[in-house]
């Protein structure tokens, strides 16, 4: 026999134990309070669930970006379009519009016109500025200034000297800027200022209207006509006024002058002369 007590599990008070959790752990891991089971997976925690799952449950989706395609492949480009569809704001319609993509600058084509508008211009500079020469400096079997000054004032005019000066030098300066294709516009102005009072006074000079040469004034109306078409079309290309948009393109600049031209000669035939030029 041994000394030691038998293990009775029972206390020696007579009292029996009381139970513990911890017992048996391992047993008890499968029930929770109210013996309902422990859920152990993600299935278990919304089996039976009338919950509805939380907006941080219900994570978007993105697409991946497409793969590079290198050139030559057969494989549609890798590209994504949304960047030219156009932002929805609010209140608008929520559908994509597509923009429309960028209308390509094609080179303007004018074909022969700058070399016709070269010939015209070079041509009426040409005639003025022999014309202002002869009267400005008596080249060309002209009349020079003093002779010049002498048929301003038989014509009627008042201020002969200083009508004589500006009328020979509007007529080389007009003539030469013609030729060049620059501020084409005002020489243009100019050479139809002095072209109509040229008309006025050969018109005063025989009695009624007189059309044909060598009396009538049908070559002061073509050299008019002829320099009114330079200021309305422009020098062209082919002129030192050639790269200006108004020089290819004219509009109200155009207009603008050519009003200056007519006016400027009905206002020193009107306050400096005053002749009936239809009498």
């Amino acid at each position: 026999m041994s000394d030691k007590p038998e293990d009775t599990g029972r206390s020696t008070s007579g009292y029996e134990p009381a139970a513990s959790p911890y017992d048996q752990p391992t047993e008890r891991l499968g029930q929770g309070a109210g013996g309902q089971s422990v859920p152990r997976t993600d299935d278990d925690l919304d089996a039976g669930s009338s919950r509805t799952a939380h907006p941080t449950e219900k994570l978007p989706s993105y697409e991946t970006a497409p793969a590079y395609t290198a050139p030559g492949s057969t494989r549609e480009p890798a590209y994504d379009d949304s960047a030219t569809r156009a932002i929805p704001v609010a209140g608008a319609s929520a559908a994509p519009v597509d923009v429309e993509p960028e209308a390509r600058i094609v080179p303007e084509k004018r074909g022969t016109l700058d070399l016709g508008l070269l010939i015209l211009r070079v041509s009426v500079g040409a005639i003025v500025l022999v014309h202002g020469l002869q009267k400005l400096t008596g080249w060309f079997d002209g009349p020079g200034l003093s002779g010049f000054q002498e048929i301003v004032a038989g014509a009627g005019y008042d201020q002969a000297r200083l009508l004589s000066i500006l009328g020979a030098v509007g007529e080389v300066a007009g003539g030469a800027l013609l030729i060049l294709g620059l501020a084409t516009p005002l020489a243009g102005a100019a050479v139809v200022a002095v072209m109509i009072n040229a008309w006025l006074v050969r018109q005063v000079a025989e009695p009624g209207l007189q059309f044909f040469a060598p009396s009538g004034v049908e070559y002061e109306t073509l050299l008019v006509l002829a320099a009114a078409a330079i200021i309305l079309t422009g020098p062209g290309r082919i002129a030192v006024d050639g790269g200006r948009g108004w020089a290819r393109r004219p509009f109200i600049g155009s207009f603008l002058a050519l009003a200056i031209g007519v006016g400027g000669a009905a206002a020193l035939w009107i306050f400096l002369n005053g002749a009936d030029p239809f009498a």
